[in-house]
């Protein structure tokens, strides 16, 4: 697998809990941009209706896929939010995670979580539960997928 220059190299670094304002759902891999592309918009909705504002889109993964997957998607916060509808209340975990920058279209983003699960292993860690990928592109009819920078997140056991 050819690595893109300017991907970054895996690092561990810690991070503080950051509350997040997501919408829910336990969907089949092929469903899941339909989950986003309904998130996204009613969560930044509920948060200016509540005086917030959204900042990093995210998509957190509570569990390992199987023929389905658990997701939150919606955005981090500055401040906890309140549950309203199907926009409810959660938290990224706090705590050392490893962390790659993926460069690239969304369909090539599993080869970069392969390449993070290996590199954590050769550092002797083991990898907690719960990934999450923040969206730091945001993707545009215009966009060229093999620019979309999305860093991706996996926490590490003590």
């Amino acid at each position: 697998m050819d690595i893109p220059p300017e991907a970054s190299s895996p690092e561990i670094v810690r991070r503080e809990e950051v509350p997040t304002a997501v919408v829910r759902a336990t969907v089949r891999m092929d469903e899941i941009s339909q989950v986003f592309d309904r998130a996204y918009p009613l969560v930044a909705s509920t948060l200016e209706q509540q005086g917030g504002r959204p900042l990093e889109a995210i998509g957190y993964y509570p569990s390992m896929p199987s023929e389905t997957i658990d997701v939150e998607a919606g955005f981090t916060t500055a401040a906890p939010a309140t549950d309203e509808g199907d926009v409810v209340v959660s938290s990224l975990p706090g705590g050392d995670v490893a962390r790659l920058t993926h460069l690239g279209p969304y369909d090539t983003l599993a080869e970069s979580w392969e390449r993070l699960g290996r590199w954590v292993a050769e550092q002797g860690r083991r990898p907690g539960r719960g990934v999450w990928e923040v969206y730091v592109s945001e993707p545009t009819p215009d966009s060229d997928p093999a620019t979309l920078r999305t860093d991706i997140y996996w926490p590490l056991e003590s």
